[in-house]
């Protein structure tokens, strides 16, 4: 189990570092969502992987499922949520304004170096 999720926070980091070194800003965008939910699946695995446990000690229980990480995680989901949400706005708008969603900064033209 440790080894499954191991890879799926390495292929969800390394699809996220490709998408984020692309020059175009929706794969950005893409490329840090996919970050996150690597960081969330790192966070809800180190509260240690079991099943059929129970979230609340109890008595004659001998392990139990951190709920802690948990907590963590799901706050994490929404706040990426709305971080995304606002990011795609904001990209959305820039494109619609320039028709281009290019992150690098443009190469000025020879007009645009001789007016200034």
């Amino acid at each position: 189990m440790e080894l499954l999720v191991s890879s799926a926070i390495g292929i969800l980091t390394a699809a996220g570092l490709y998408l984020v070194m692309r020059l175009r800003s929706f794969p950005v965008i893409l490329g840090i969502s996919l970050l996150t939910y690597a960081v969330n699946v790192f966070l809800f695995a180190s509260g240690r992987l079991t099943t059929g446990s129970p979230p609340i000690l109890r008595y004659g229980v001998e392990t139990y499922a951190d709920p802690l990480p948990q907590a963590l995680v799901l706050t994490a989901i929404v706040i990426s949520f709305g971080m995304t949400a606002v990011v795609v706005m904001l990209a959305l708008g820039a494109y619609l304004g320039s028709d281009d969603d290019h992150v690098d900064d443009p190469v000025p033209s020879e007009d645009e170096e001789a007016q200034s």
